[in-house]
């Protein structure tokens, strides 16, 4: 099976990527860059899926599933307008419409899986207790809106024939090795992960915020399983709210003291930043996403396990 990743380069992709070569998969990887000693791959392609011509080379590979992971950031999308846009609607875009003519001229034979990230900032406030699925998408971010965007996009090419596609609303991928991005959310990922490195970690908002997590082992569950999956069971609704973990700040500090002591929390300062705060404040917090978990999709069962999680694959080699 010929496998493509756009977004090859990221922490997901890489992990992905792995996961794949694993399973003997011809993986394609796609990305403006990618890191040293990174995951193998059959091939690595280097652009920007935005970019004039970009869409059309990788659709002519004709992979048999696409995986597209690439986006602009919540934090850069809101601060570059232009940006966000481009990259993660109008690059999308391109993608389905290159996959469209490859469709077309294969007189209908090549019709693609393609397992969509898209995000759980498509829903807005006010929120009920528990989000399900039959609440209304309505993004109060730019970043939200553009995947919004994308989920439509997804599912009329989908119901035309031209792909059989998902979206897979993510929950906040936590703890994400590596560097800080300039994600809104990255904070939830740094204070666990800086100070289990011995470094002060920021958190720039109260500790009363509640979000929504599964870890990124979890991710490639979602992805790998989503690829598989007989897509006649979503009869039509291809954008699935994924399973995770509902927490407060002042939890995760408490399951970081749990699994690795006090002294550990001490290295998180408080640090309000208004902007990011304005920004998580339209986040959704908690989910019934009972579609997903009845279509087999599965996340760890609470925080203290995302910790672990991040302390068995990824805490030796950060």
């Amino acid at each position: 099976m010929k496998t493509l990743i756009i977004g090859g380069g990221g922490m997901i992709g890489q992990k992905l990527a792995r996961k794949l070569a694993d399973a003997r998969d011809d993986v394609i990887l796609y990305d403006v860059a990618y890191p040293p000693d990174g995951a193998p791959a059959g091939t690595r392609l280097t652009g920007n899926l935005a970019d004039d011509g970009q869409a059309k080379r990788l659709a002519e590979l004709r992979p048999d599933v696409i995986y597209h992971l690439a986006a602009v950031v919540s934090g850069e999308a809101e601060e570059n307008f232009d940006l966000g846009w481009q990259v993660n609607m109008m690059g999308t875009w391109a993608l389905l419409e290159a996959l469209r003519a490859e469709h077309i001229d294969s007189a209908g034979a090549y019709r693609p899986r393609l397992v969509f990230t898209s995000s759980i900032a498509v829903f807005g406030a006010p929120f009920p207790d528990h989000i399900d699925d039959t609440f209304l998408s309505a993004p109060q971010t730019s970043y939200g809106a553009q995947k919004a965007c994308c989920e439509l996009m997804v599912t009329d090419f989908s119901r035309k024939g031209f792909i059989d596609g998902l979206s897979l609303r993510l929950p906040t991928i936590c703890v994400r090795p590596g560097k800080p991005n300039k994600a809104a959310s990255g904070f939830f990922s740094g204070i666990i992960r800086e100070p289990l490195n011995g470094v002060e970690a920021i958190l720039p908002v109260p500790d009363t915020v509640r979000h929504w997590h599964a870890s990124p082992r979890a991710a490639i569950g979602f992805l790998t399983h989503a690829a598989a999956l007989d897509t006649d069971r979503l009869e039509g609704r291809r954008a699935l709210s994924l399973p995770g973990v509902s927490c407060t700040i002042a939890e995760q500090i408490e399951a970081l003291k749990a699994v690795a002591g006090n002294d550990i929390a001490k290295l998180i300062r408080r640090e309000p930043d208004p902007a990011i705060e304005a920004i998580v404040k339209a986040w959704p917090r908690n989910f019934a996403p009972e579609r997903a978990i009845s279509l087999g999709f599965r996340a760890e069962p609470s925080f203290r396990r995302i910790i672990q999680v991040y302390m068995d694959d990824d805490l030796a080699t950060a």
